[in-house]
């Protein structure tokens, strides 16, 4: 089967039409770092095949789809996490109440509209969020919540499938509220024998949390591992 391709300065990157599969691994491009793919859609179909190779989207409103697997993968895998002794403080306090499910859509709304510093605007568009939303009607996509006095401050969203994570987007309107649903997301994730949770690239408080990287070919060996069991 004849591919179309885009030339860019780093390379060759594959062109997706609905039925086009994914390039291995391998042909993702070093600068920019893990571009994969470009185009296609963001079906549940696509999206979980795209999940099961270690591939996710990334792109922002006007540009079409763009598919990625940096190397290295920052990863965490739940029995490092990090927890300083003022967050553990904050972890005791008793004026926040976490909850599972109750509110993807009001989740993830939230990680799009809230402002990201050195970011103009958001990558998660008007059609991730109903790709995603799709997802969590199937059963794939999860949010861990933060709520004060009923209000929701703060939470996150990720895909799940079998023992393997994959982190999305948080967001906070309270300090700390991110932290808190990030804490319990992993702590629940352990009692579900998750084995690693993909945090996609490095940033500073990622690591400050335990997450480090790794290379991708040892990402996907046992990413392949973990995503056989059933959900």
């Amino acid at each position: 089967m004849s591919h179309q391709y885009y030339r860019l300065p780093g390379g060759l990157v594959r062109a997706l039409q609905d039925n086009t599969p994914f390039p291995p691994l391998e042909a993702a491009l070093q600068e920019p770092n893990g571009l994969l793919a470009i185009g296609g859609d963001l079906s549940a179909e696509r999206l979980l095949s795209a999940y099961q190779e270690g591939i996710f989207p990334w792109f922002s409103e006007g540009e079409p789809i763009l598919w990625w697997s940096p190397d290295p993968r920052m990863v965490l895998f739940p029995n490092e996490l990090k927890i300083s002794k003022s967050l553990a403080k904050r972890l005791k306090r008793k004026d926040y109440e976490i909850r599972f499910n109750s509110s993807f859509s009001e989740v993830i709304a939230a990680c799009s509209a809230t402002p990201r510093e050195g970011q103009d605007g958001t990558w998660i568009t008007h059609d991730i969020m109903q790709g995603y939303t799709e997802l969590h009607r199937l059963g794939y996509a999860h949010s861990t919540e933060t709520w004060m006095d009923d209000t929701l401050v703060g939470g996150l969203y990720g895909i799940r499938i079998g023992r393997m994570f994959y982190g999305e987007s948080m967001f906070h309107h309270v300090t700390d509220a991110s932290k808190l649903a990030f804490v319990h997301m992993v702590q629940h994730l352990q009692t579900l024998g998750c084995g690693m949770i993909d945090c996609q690239m490095k940033t500073q408080h990622l690591a400050s949390l335990g997450a480090r990287e790794i290379p991708r070919a040892e990402f996907s060996q046992r990413l392949r591992e973990l995503i056989h069991y059933p959900t």
